[in-house]
């Protein structure tokens, strides 16, 4: 008998389901704590600089051992 009573309680459908979750995708939006503008861009640029780094090491390397190559393949 159990299973019959599980068996007639559906889960919603589709679209209510998408929609539910929505709903509480917004209201946990509503309670981020976003931050300022100036911060933001704080942010960014100590990252860009950081990025633009490890860009410059990296093609320094790569440039040093290509030099490398090129000296041992040398016949």
């Amino acid at each position: 008998m159990a299973n019959a009573n599980k068996a007639k309680e559906k889960k919603p459908g589709f679209f209510r389901r998408v929609g539910a979750k929505f709903r509480e995708v917004f209201s946990e939006l509503k309670r981020v704590t976003w931050p300022k503008f100036s911060t933001v861009v704080k942010t960014t640029g100590v990252v860009m600089v950081i990025v633009f780094a490890f860009l410059a090491v990296t093609t320094g390397v790569d440039a040093l051992l290509n030099l490398l190559l090129k000296l041992l393949v040398r016949k």
